[in-house]
Protein backbone atom coordinates (compact mmCIF):
# COMPACT_ATOMS: atom_id res chain seq x y z
CA UNK A 1 0.00 0.00 0.00
CA UNK A 2 1.63 3.26 -0.84
CA UNK A 3 1.77 6.30 1.52
CA UNK A 4 -0.59 9.30 0.75
CA UNK A 5 0.97 12.46 0.04
CA UNK A 6 -0.08 16.28 -0.81
CA UNK A 7 -2.88 17.90 1.35
CA UNK A 8 -6.60 16.75 1.08
CA UNK A 9 -9.06 19.07 3.05
CA UNK A 10 -11.80 17.22 5.20
CA UNK A 11 -14.08 20.63 6.49
CA UNK A 12 -13.16 24.33 6.19
CA UNK A 13 -14.52 26.77 8.81
CA UNK A 14 -15.42 29.65 6.10
CA UNK A 15 -18.04 31.55 8.00
CA UNK A 16 -14.67 32.13 10.28
CA UNK A 17 -13.06 34.51 7.69
CA UNK A 18 -16.38 36.52 7.44
CA UNK A 19 -17.17 36.66 11.43
CA UNK A 20 -13.35 37.91 12.67
CA UNK A 21 -10.47 39.08 11.71
CA UNK A 22 -7.66 36.51 11.81
CA UNK A 23 -3.94 37.68 12.86
CA UNK A 24 -2.27 34.38 13.41
CA UNK A 25 -2.35 30.75 11.97
CA UNK A 26 -1.07 27.53 13.21
CA UNK A 27 -0.81 24.31 12.11
CA UNK A 28 -1.63 21.10 14.92
CA UNK A 29 -1.79 17.41 15.01
CA UNK A 30 -5.11 16.15 16.55
CA UNK A 31 -4.65 13.22 19.08
CA UNK A 32 -7.64 11.08 17.86
CA UNK A 33 -9.19 7.49 17.99
CA UNK A 34 -9.39 4.94 15.39
CA UNK A 35 -13.12 6.00 14.67
CA UNK A 36 -12.59 9.29 14.51
CA UNK A 37 -10.04 8.79 11.90
CA UNK A 38 -12.20 6.44 10.06
CA UNK A 39 -14.72 9.09 10.20
CA UNK A 40 -12.77 11.65 8.67
CA UNK A 41 -11.31 9.69 5.98
CA UNK A 42 -14.90 9.38 5.21
CA UNK A 43 -15.24 13.29 4.80
CA UNK A 44 -17.20 13.86 7.81
CA UNK A 45 -16.69 16.70 10.17
CA UNK A 46 -18.11 20.24 11.33
CA UNK A 47 -16.08 22.88 12.40
CA UNK A 48 -18.80 25.72 12.69
CA UNK A 49 -19.38 25.85 16.85
CA UNK A 50 -15.70 24.71 17.64
CA UNK A 51 -13.00 26.81 19.37
CA UNK A 52 -9.22 26.06 21.16
CA UNK A 53 -8.38 27.30 24.78
CA UNK A 54 -5.00 26.69 26.45
CA UNK A 55 -5.37 24.62 29.63
CA UNK A 56 -2.22 23.50 32.21
CA UNK A 57 -0.23 24.37 29.15
CA UNK A 58 -1.78 22.19 26.32
CA UNK A 59 -4.09 23.02 23.71
CA UNK A 60 -7.53 21.58 23.57
CA UNK A 61 -10.13 21.69 21.01
CA UNK A 62 -13.49 21.65 22.07
CA UNK A 63 -17.39 21.59 20.46
CA UNK A 64 -15.88 20.36 16.96
CA UNK A 65 -18.13 17.52 15.72
CA UNK A 66 -16.68 14.51 14.24
CA UNK A 67 -19.85 12.13 13.60
CA UNK A 68 -19.50 8.62 14.60
CA UNK A 69 -18.23 6.33 12.25
CA UNK A 70 -21.44 4.17 10.85
CA UNK A 71 -19.49 0.68 10.79
CA UNK A 72 -18.18 0.98 14.76
CA UNK A 73 -18.93 -1.03 17.38
CA UNK A 74 -19.05 -0.47 21.24
CA UNK A 75 -15.44 1.16 20.67
CA UNK A 76 -16.83 4.51 18.77
CA UNK A 77 -16.00 7.96 19.97
CA UNK A 78 -18.73 10.77 21.37
CA UNK A 79 -19.17 13.45 18.35
CA UNK A 80 -17.61 16.63 20.60
CA UNK A 81 -15.40 15.57 23.05
CA UNK A 82 -12.41 17.54 24.16
CA UNK A 83 -9.20 16.97 21.71
CA UNK A 84 -5.31 17.48 22.48
CA UNK A 85 -3.96 19.51 19.85
CA UNK A 86 -0.11 18.49 19.13
CA UNK A 87 2.05 21.74 19.33
CA UNK A 88 5.47 23.11 19.72
CA UNK A 89 6.37 24.59 23.70
CA UNK A 90 7.11 27.32 21.38
CA UNK A 91 3.76 27.57 19.37
CA UNK A 92 2.16 27.08 22.74
CA UNK A 93 3.98 29.82 24.93
CA UNK A 94 3.04 32.15 21.84
CA UNK A 95 -0.53 31.30 22.08
CA UNK A 96 -1.06 31.97 25.26
CA UNK A 97 1.06 35.22 25.08
CA UNK A 98 -1.38 36.33 22.59
CA UNK A 99 -4.86 34.78 23.59
CA UNK A 100 -4.68 36.27 26.91
CA UNK A 101 -5.45 39.46 25.94
CA UNK A 102 -9.23 40.11 26.24
CA UNK A 103 -11.16 40.02 22.80
CA UNK A 104 -8.78 37.40 21.90
CA UNK A 105 -10.00 33.58 20.82
CA UNK A 106 -8.67 30.34 19.40
CA UNK A 107 -10.92 29.54 16.20
CA UNK A 108 -10.67 26.25 13.99
CA UNK A 109 -10.19 27.08 10.24
CA UNK A 110 -9.65 23.81 8.31
CA UNK A 111 -9.44 20.48 8.96
CA UNK A 112 -7.16 18.14 6.74
CA UNK A 113 -5.08 15.47 5.79
CA UNK A 114 -1.01 15.82 5.21
CA UNK A 115 0.51 13.30 3.83
CA UNK A 116 -1.56 10.95 5.89
CA UNK A 117 -1.88 12.32 9.17
CA UNK A 118 -4.90 14.35 10.64
CA UNK A 119 -4.12 18.46 10.93
CA UNK A 120 -5.65 21.18 12.30
CA UNK A 121 -5.27 24.61 11.19
CA UNK A 122 -6.25 27.39 14.30
CA UNK A 123 -6.19 30.91 13.65
CA UNK A 124 -6.05 33.58 16.56
CA UNK A 125 -9.06 36.08 15.99
CA UNK A 126 -10.99 38.84 16.76
CA UNK A 127 -14.72 39.56 16.05
CA UNK A 128 -15.43 41.64 13.72
CA UNK A 129 -18.56 44.05 14.03
CA UNK A 130 -21.40 44.55 11.90
CA UNK A 131 -19.86 47.74 10.07
CA UNK A 132 -16.41 46.01 8.96
CA UNK A 133 -18.53 42.69 7.93
CA UNK A 134 -20.70 45.16 5.32
CA UNK A 135 -17.02 46.39 4.11
CA UNK A 136 -15.53 42.85 3.44
CA UNK A 137 -19.14 42.24 1.51
CA UNK A 138 -18.63 45.38 -0.13
CA UNK A 139 -15.02 45.19 -1.35
CA UNK A 140 -15.64 40.93 -2.53
CA UNK A 141 -18.94 42.51 -4.72
CA UNK A 142 -16.52 45.39 -6.24
CA UNK A 143 -13.69 42.66 -6.62
CA UNK A 144 -16.35 40.11 -8.59
CA UNK A 145 -17.40 43.34 -10.86
CA UNK A 146 -13.90 44.00 -11.64
CA UNK A 147 -13.17 40.57 -12.99
CA UNK A 148 -16.46 40.70 -14.42
CA UNK A 149 -15.60 43.54 -16.49
CA UNK A 150 -11.90 42.58 -17.11
CA UNK A 151 -13.18 38.95 -18.51
CA UNK A 152 -16.03 40.60 -20.60
CA UNK A 153 -13.16 43.20 -22.16
CA UNK A 154 -10.84 40.20 -23.07
CA UNK A 155 -13.75 37.84 -24.99
CA UNK A 156 -14.83 40.86 -27.14
CA UNK A 157 -11.11 41.04 -28.55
Amino acid sequence: MSRETGRKLIAQNKRARYDYHIDDEWEAGLVLMGTEVKALRAGRASLADGYAHVMDGEVWLENVHIPEYTQGTWTNHAPRRRRKLLLNKREILKIIDKSSEPGWTLIPLALYFKDGKAKIEIGLARGKKSYDKRQALAKREADREMQRAASARFRRR
